[in-house]
């Protein structure tokens, strides 16, 4: 049996990729490092480990003067930060813990780039997992699980031929029961306009406990996802799990580009829940909304609108270690 745990039970460390290309975050990288920084010593500093990745001595020495002290460098070859996709899924199996990869395309084949291949199996292999490979594709952004054997995706990701064209939507709740334990799958719609991951669900969906999900709710008559957010919440309701909804942050543009920015990428650790932030009129409403989700936990905001840039929040740039089961 197969047993993945939800982001919610107690985490070894937390590993979080450093922003390094300037192409992927033009205008913005220096920010994006500040950011990212904020992010790792926050949850540093609640008395959680944090792995923080970094490709070369330039970026070690970057991070090191933007971080707290109890932030660990780790050098890395990588691409893209986004270790929520490319990093190991950490599962029990067999009374073991067991580094779940799957292959990868670069997010049906739109960004590829040198070490997001290896970079799962690395991490895994530094914490010293056995690595098992699955022979499929699958980002770890695409899924969010309850741990009751419910998982959380979407059509537009999931059943997007840029992944696996030759599975049926059968064919993949049989992969993802075997792969990953999930017995029943909660398939939402679409996800947010112009997240280039092809709609991840940890942007629009989260379980913040057994059987609750987490939806946005459309802030203002031009929310631009207003419709996806509505169609998310029917098939949820239908489906019988228990919906809390947290305002979105609206409308947001760049040089009128709509950005799938959205408080659901929060990160969820061991002492402290993180929330993006955009520098909307909603930030502070979103962010208590999450907090009372999480009455366990401290919950904070931290600015994201330059990491957001390069296509992601903390959410995507992180990944959990889990602590085993017994």
């Amino acid at each position: 049996m197969t047993f993945m745990p939800p982001e919610w039970h107690p985490q070894r460390w937390l590993w979080v990729g450093f922003p390094h290309l300037a192409d992927e975050w033009p205008g913005f990288l220096g920010r994006a490092q500040e950011q990212i920084a904020a992010f790792a010593s926050a949850v540093a500093d609640s008395g959680q480990e944090v792995r923080l990745v970094v490709r070369d001595e330039a970026t070690r020495a970057r991070a090191a003067a933007l971080c707290s002290a109890a932030v660990k460098l780790e050098m890395r070859r990588y691409g893209d930060v986004w270790l929520r996709d490319t990093g190991p899924l950490v599962v029990e199996r067999g009374g073991a813990q067991i580094g779940q990869r799957f292959g990868f395309n670069g997010w049906g084949g739109k960004y590829l780039m040198d070490g997001d291949q290896e970079i799962g199996a690395e991490l895994a292999h530094s914490a010293g997992l056995p690595v098992e490979t699955a022979d499929w594709v699958l980002e770890g952004g695409a899924l969010d699980c309850d741990g009751t054997g419910l998982v959380a995706t979407t059509e537009q990701c999931l059943l997007n031929p840029n992944r696996n064209p030759q599975l049926s939507r059968g064919d993949i709740e049989a992969r993802l029961h075997r792969d990953l334990g999930f017995d029943r799958v909660l398939w939402l719609g679409e996800g947010l306009i112009n997240d280039h991951t092809d709609g991840h669900v940890d942007n629009l969906a989260r379980f913040v406990a057994p059987g609750v999900l987490a939806l946005p709710r459309a802030t203002g008559a031009d929310d631009p996802n207003a419709a996806i957010y509505a169609d998310a919440k029917a098939r949820a309701e239908a489906f019988g799990v228990s919906v809390r909804e947290v305002p979105s942050p609206g409308r947001v543009e760049t040089d009128g580009r709509i950005e799938p920015a959205s408080y659901m990428n929060f990160a969820i650790t061991s002492q402290l829940v993180v929330v993006p932030i955009y520098g909307t009129a909603h930030d502070a409403d979103g962010v208590a909304a999450v907090a009372e989700l999480f009455p366990d936990r401290d919950v904070v905001g931290i600015m994201a609108d330059a990491v957001l840039a390069g296509g992601g929040s903390f959410h995507c740039a992180s990944q959990q270690m889990p602590e085993r089961l017994s």
